[in-house]
C-alpha cells in the first residue's frame, strides 16, 4: 500500500508547470513505495540555481512562457546529438525568410542539408511569426563531431540577415560486445582492485601506475581479460589529500600520486647528489609498504612531490621536449586551467596554510587576481602540466603491459559521479555547475535520511550549450589508455538527486538530463577508442533505463548478494547477459569478511545499525546459510567446507550465469576481510586507506602475488570453469 507524502508548503500550479519544463520532478516514488510531493522551497531553490528567479505566480508564468518560447527564438538548437542514420533536428525561421543548411564534417568537407517541403508549424512571438521546420540529416553522415550551419535571409535577398551554428554529434546506434578469448563464447573475467592498496617492494607507500602494469601482467597471465581499478582522477595537490577516489578535484585529469618517479626517463640523468636525495626521500615511505594497517597518502605524496621536483629540473632531450609540448597543445586551455588551479593550491597553502581562507577573488577564474597569479606562477603551471604528461605516459605503459599479457580489454577505469565543490572542475568550469546545490540519493532502507555526496551537479542547459565538450573531453582522457570504463551511478546520466544547500538530503528532488545526448557522447568516444562501457545500475533504477542501456551496447552490473528473485537468491542462469557480474562490491566487506558477518559487526561497533544488533546478525546468518544451501544443492560445496572453498564456490556459482563479464575482487583472491569503504562514516573508519592484506592481516605485496596459493587457486578455478 502506497501513501501520498508532502512536507512544507505545496507548490502552486504555475510553479509545478515551470519546474517540469526545466526537468525538475515535482513528485516521485520513494524507495518505500510512497508518492512524495516536492515542496515549493525545493523547487524554487533549484530553479534559482538554474538561473530562474521565481518569487510570485506572475513571475512563474512569465518564466514558463520564456522557456517555452526559447527554442522558437533560436535559428538552431544549442547542440544536436543523433544516432547515425536516423538523425533529425528542428530549425526555427522567421516568417518571410528563406534558410539554407550545411554541415561541416570533421575532415573539413561540407555537405548541404536539404529541407523538404512540409506542413510546418508556426508560433507568433512578440516580434513576429516564426516557423518550425523538421529537418532530417543525411543517412550517410559519418560518426563524429561536426558543425551545422544555418543562414537565414529575406525572400529574394542576397545577403543573410542571420546566421547560426551548432555542434552536431553523430553517434553509434550500439556498441560492439566486449572482446573475449576464442574459447570462451563471448565471455571474459577480470580482476578488480583498489590501486592505492596494491603495493610492491618498489612502491612509495601507495600502489602506483607501475604496480598497475605489473598487476595487469600477472592477471593476464592467469587468463584475465581486464583489470578494473578505482577512479584515478586527480585529487588535492596539498595535504590533507581527500582519500575517497569518488570525490576528486577533477574528472578530466588524473592523479600524479600514482606516478612512479624512477620510471620517468629523466630520472636516469639525475646528478649523483640528486639521486641520493631521491633515494632518501623514498626510503621512509617505502618502509610502509609492508604496513598492513593504513595507507598514508599525505606522506607518500610529500616524498614523491619532492622527488618529482628534482626530476622536472633535469633538461629534457629535444625529442622529449617536443613530446611534452605536443601533449600540452593537444590538451589546450583545460590543462592550463587545471595546472593553474594546482599552482594556486600550492601558493595559498604556502602563504596561508591549510586552514587559511583565501580571498574571494581567488575562487573566480576570470578575476584580476587570478590573472595576475597566472603570470606570477607560470613556472608552477608548467610543472603541473608536465606532471599530467608523465601520468599519461605511465598509464599508456600500464595498458601496453596489460595487452601484452594477453588481456583482450586491459585496464578498466572507473568514472566517479562528480567532483569536489572546491575542486578544479568546479572552479574552472563553474558556469557548468549549479551553485548552492549538491547531489546525493533519497532516503532508502540503508540511509533513512538520504545521502549527500557534496558534489555540485552539472547544469543540463549548460552542457547542451557547450556541445557536451566537457563530457567528451573527460571520457577521452579516461579511454586514451584503457580498454573499458565503468560509470559509477550511471542513472546520473538520466537523472540526479539535487539537494538545495541547508535543506538536508531528504528535501531534494530529481532533475532530468538529456540521456540520449549524454549516452550518445559516451558511446561515440567508446566506439572510437574501441572500448567497453559498463554502467553501475544497482539500486533504485527505473527498469526502462536498463533496457535502454542494453540496446545501446552498455553493460549493466549485477552483485550476487543483491540479486533476488521471488523469496530467494536469483539463480545465476537468470542473470542478464549484458552485465559485469561480481560476488561483492567495494561498499561491502570482502567475501571472507561478509561470510563472517563483518558488515554487521563493524556497523554495530560504529553505531550505524538502525535495528537491534541481534536481529541484524540473525538476518546475516540466514542470508549466508541460504546461499551456502544453494551452493551445496548445486554440488559446488561439501559439508565441511573451508572459508577459501566457500569463496571459490561463490565465484564458480557466478560462472553459471550468461553474463559477459565476471569480476573477481583481488581482496577475495587473497583472503582479505576488511571493507575499503563503510558508507555513513568519515573519520570513524579509515575509508579508502586499507592496504591489501591476507586473512592473517599480513600485507600482500605484488612481488609475491603470482605465488600466492589462494590467488592461484581462485583464478585457476574461475578461468578453467569459464573455458568449459
Amino acid at each position: 500500500m502506497s501513501n501520498d507524502i508532502g512536507t512544507g508548503e505545496p507548490p502552486t500550479a504555475a510553479l509545478i508547470a515551470l519546474a517540469e519544463a526545466y526537468g525538475i520532478a515535482t513528485e516521485y516514488w520513494s524507495f518505500f513505495g510512497d508518492r512524495v510531493h516536492v515542496p515549493a522551497a525545493t523547487l524554487t531553490t533549484i530553479l534559482a540555481a538554474m538561473g530562474v528567479d521565481v518569487q510570485t505566480d506572475q513571475g512563474a508564468a512569465a518564466a514558463l512562457a520564456d522557456v517555452q518560447h526559447r527554442p522558437w527564438r533560436r535559428l538552431l538548437p544549442p547542440s544536436v546529438v543523433v544516432r547515425q542514420g536516423s538523425g533529425r533536428f528542428q530549425v526555427h525561421v522567421a516568417d518571410g525568410h528563406d534558410v539554407a543548411l550545411t554541415v561541416t564534417l570533421e575532415d573539413g568537407s561540407v555537405r548541404d542539408i536539404p529541407i523538404p517541403e512540409q506542413d510546418a508549424t508556426r508560433r507568433t512571438l512578440h516580434d513576429g511569426t516564426v516557423w518550425r521546420l523538421d529537418v532530417a540529416l543525411p543517412d550517410d553522415l559519418p560518426l563524429g563531431w561536426h558543425t551545422v550551419h544555418a543562414t537565414q535571409s529575406l525572400h529574394g535577398a542576397g545577403e543573410p540577415d542571420r546566421t547560426a551554428e551548432a555542434v552536431l554529434v553523430v553517434t553509434p546506434e550500439t556498441l560492439s560486445p566486449p572482446p573475449s578469448r576464442a574459447e570462451r563464447d563471448g565471455r571474459s573475467w577480470g580482476l578488480m582492485a583498489q590501486l592505492y592498496s596494491v603495493r610492491s617492494r618498489s612502491s612509495w607507500g601507495v600502489g602506483d601506475f607501475a604496480d598497475l602494469g605489473d598487476l595487469a601482467s600477472i592477471a593476464g597471465g592467469r587468463g584475465a581479460d581486464f583489470l578494473l581499478v578505482n577512479p584515478v582522477h586527480a585529487a588535492d595537490v596539498t595535504s590533507p589529500i581527500e582519500p575517497s577516489p569518488y570525490l576528486p578535484a577533477t574528472r578530466r585529469f588524473l592523479a600524479p600520486l600514482y606516478v612512479r618517479p624512477e620510471d620517468i626517463r629523466e630520472a636516469a640523468y639525475l646528478a649523483p647528489s640528486d639521486r641520493a636525495t631521491l633515494d632518501a626521500l623514498r626510503e621512509p615511505v617505502a618502509a610502509s609498504d609492508t604496513n598492513a594497517e593504513r595507507i598514508d597518502r599525505d606522506a607518500s605524496w610529500a616524498a614523491k612531490r619532492a622527488a618529482l621536483e628534482l626530476i622536472f629540473a633535469v633538461p629534457r632531450s629535444p625529442a622529449r621536449q617536443a613530446l611534452l609540448e605536443a601533449y600540452v597543445a593537444r590538451e589546450g586551455q583545460p590543462l592550463l586551467d587545471f595546472a593553474l588551479w594546482c599552482a594556486l593550491e600550492d601558493h595559498f597553502d604556502a602563504t596561508l596554510g591549510s586552514a587559511g581562507e583565501r580571498p574571494a577573488e581567488a575562487w573566480d577564474i576570470a578575476s584580476p587576481l587570478v590573472e595576475q597569479l597566472r603570470a606570477r606562477l607560470a613556472g608552477r603551471v608548467r610543472f603541473h602540466s608536465w606532471l599530467q604528461w608523465i601520468v599519461d605516459e605511465q598509464l599508456a605503459a600500464a595498458q601496453a603491459a596489460a595487452k601484452a599479457s594477453g588481456m583482450r580489454i586491459g585496464i578498466m577505469h572507473d568514472l566517479a559521479v562528480g567532483v569536489h565543490t572546491r575542486g578544479s572542475d568546479a572552479w574552472s568550469l563553474r558556469d557548468m555547475y549549479a551553485a548552492g546545490i549538491t547531489v546525493g540519493a533519497p532516503p532508502d532502507m540503508y540511509n533513512e535520511q538520504g545521502q549527500n555526496w557534496n558534489q555540485p551537479p552539472w547544469l543540463p542547459h549548460a552542457l547542451a550549450e557547450s556541445g557536451y565538450a566537457p563530457l567528451r573531453d573527460m571520457i577521452r582522457t579516461l579511454l586514451r589508455n584503457a580498454g573499458a570504463l565503468r560509470i559509477d551511478h550511471v542513472i546520473g546520466l538520466f537523472r540526479l538527486w539535487w539537494i538545495p544547500a541547508g535543506l538536508g538530503a531528504s528535501a531534494g528532488t530529481y532533475v532530468r538530463y538529456d540521456h540520449e545526448a549524454m549516452i550518445g557522447v559516451l558511446a561515440l568516444e567508446a566506439h572510437r577508442a574501441g572500448a567497453v562501457l559498463i554502467g553501475e545500475d544497482l539500486g533504485n533504477v527505473e527498469p526502462w533505463v536498463r533496457d535502454y542501456l542494453s540496446l545501446r551496447g552498455i553493460l549493466g552490473t549485477s552483485v550476487l548478494w543483491f540479486e533476488y528473485e521471488n523469496d530467494g537468491f536469483k539463480p545465476p542462469e537468470h542473470y542478464r547477459r549484458a552485465v559485469l557480474a561480481t560476488v561483492n562490491t567495494h561498499d561491502l566487506p570482502p567475501t571472507a569478511g561478509y561470510l563472517a558477518g563483518e558488515h554487521v559487526d563493524l556497523r554495530a561497533r560504529l553505531g550505524l545499525l538502525v535495528e537491534p544488533v541481534e536481529q541484524a546478525r540473525a538476518e546475516a546468518v540466514a542470508e549466508r546459510d541460504a546461499m551456502l544451501s544453494t551452493l551445496r544443492e548445486r554440488g559446488l560445496l561439501g559439508a565441511d567446507a573451508t572459508e577459501q572453498q566457500i569463496v571459490e564456490a561463490l565465484h564458480l556459482h557466478l560462472v553459471a550465469s550468461p553474463s559477459q563479464l565476471l569480476g573477481v575482487a583481488l581482496v577475495d583472491a587473497v583472503g582479505e576481510r576488511r571493507v575499503q569503504n563503510q558508507p555513513g562514516t568519515e573519520n570513524e573508519y579509515p575509508n579508502w586507506r586499507v592496504p591489501l592484506a591476507d586473512s592473517a592481516g599480513t600485507a600482500v605485496l605484488l612481488d609475491d602475488l603470482a605465488q600466492n596459493e589462494r590467488f592461484r587457486s581462485l583464478t585457476e578455478k574461475v578461468d578453467d570453469a569459464l573455458r568449459r
